[in-house]
């Protein structure tokens, strides 16, 4: 959270640092949901802010635009990414605004405020041979964890899912073989994500097998019975850790013949979406199976449409085939002043 000295020092009107931005954080994780993640993410953010105040002898119930943009050009003089500088404006942004609301401030000085500008890197992805050749590895290894491996990588590269999804996801989850996965995502909102025939095949092989990996420990196999993909070591969450998924992937990328550091959980991720967009898929479809809360983030994949734009244009627009038509019209022409010559 925030730094404890921030607390000590009040600021105008009886009010720390600190505790205005506690209270922040507090509202961020029960009234908007946010994830102990982001309100993690926010803490820190709001400290370096803290620090920045605390040097300039500013108080945050009286700063001003200038001093905030000065922040802001102390960021990138420390080298930070265009897309942290972006992050921390947003944060600011959203604390200025609750002082505002609770009427700690009668203005918020951070709007008006440009944000840095950012690339738009494209998303990583492999081809569809190589996710194939992921795939075909997985069905090569051996015992239950091999069946395991098999039904990750198809509930991945069939849905989607974040990673913390994915490991996290109930035993519930797929109880009668639905056609349909309810996750819940960011912000504990649910959502639904449909099935493929092939991961529901991986699912029920897992399904078969799955008992055979849970913990000897009565507590421990308890608490991991709740989960799809438990945790055979018994671990605190109950279900298979993230950093073992990651290593199980990076293990399966080399055996396949790939690299491992081009292979991850957010890749395959970006695979889904992308190859989903090449084959037709309407991108309102792919938004709400990736749990994107806005339509822009989802954006980043259209970079695949271009080629199947051009084509639909090509061979669709009423229009398309006006100049092909005119040549052959042309053409014609003179073909039949030459015979009648």
């Amino acid at each position: 959270m925030t730094e404890p000295e921030d607390r000590d020092r009040a600021a105008p009107g009886g009010a720390s640092f600190g505790s205005l931005a506690d209270a922040f954080l507090e509202m961020m994780a029960a009234e908007r949901g946010s994830s102990p993640r982001t309100v993690e993410s926010y803490g820190r953010d709001l400290a370096d802010f803290g620090a920045f105040l605390r040097a300039g002898q500013h108080s945050a119930l009286s700063v001003e635009r200038d001093s905030l943009r000065a922040y802001l050009g102390q960021l990138a003089g420390q080298g930070l990414s265009p897309r942290t500088q972006a992050r921390r404006l947003s944060c600011l942004r959203q604390f200025f605004g609750f002082l505002l609301v609770e009427r700690h401030r009668a203005d918020n000085p951070s709007l008006g405020l440009d944000s840095p500008r950012q690339g738009r890197p494209l998303p990583r992805v492999l081809s569809e041979e190589e996710v194939r050749a992921l795939l075909d590895t997985a069905r090569t290894l051996p015992g239950p964890n091999g069946v395991r491996m098999v039904a990750l990588m198809e509930l991945l590269y069939s849905t989607g899912l974040r990673v913390s999804e994915l490991v996290g996801l109930p035993a519930s989850a797929v109880a009668r073989d639905p056609a349909v996965l309810l996750v819940r995502g960011k912000g504990d909102r649910e959502r639904l994500v449909p099935l493929g025939d092939p991961a529901r095949a991986a699912l029920r092989d897992w399904l078969a097998v799955r008992d055979q990996t849970l913990p000897r420990s009565e507590a421990a196999r308890k608490r991991s019975a709740r989960f799809l993909f438990p945790s055979a070591r018994g671990s605190r969450d109950g279900h298979l850790g993230r950093d073992a998924f990651y290593r199980a992937l990076a293990d399966l990328a080399a055996r396949a013949g790939l690299d491992p550091g081009r292979v991850s959980p957010h890749v395959l991720r970006h695979c889904f979406a992308s190859h989903m967009l090449a084959h037709g898929a309407d991108l309102r479809g792919v938004q709400a199976m990736l749990g994107h809360e806005d339509i822009v983030t989802t954006e980043i994949y259209t970079h695949v449409l271009d080629a199947r734009l051009k084509a639909l244009v090509h061979s669709a627009h009423p229009l398309a085939g006006a100049d092909d038509a005119g040549a052959s019209a042309s053409t014609a022409g003179k073909s039949d002043s030459q015979d009648g010559d």
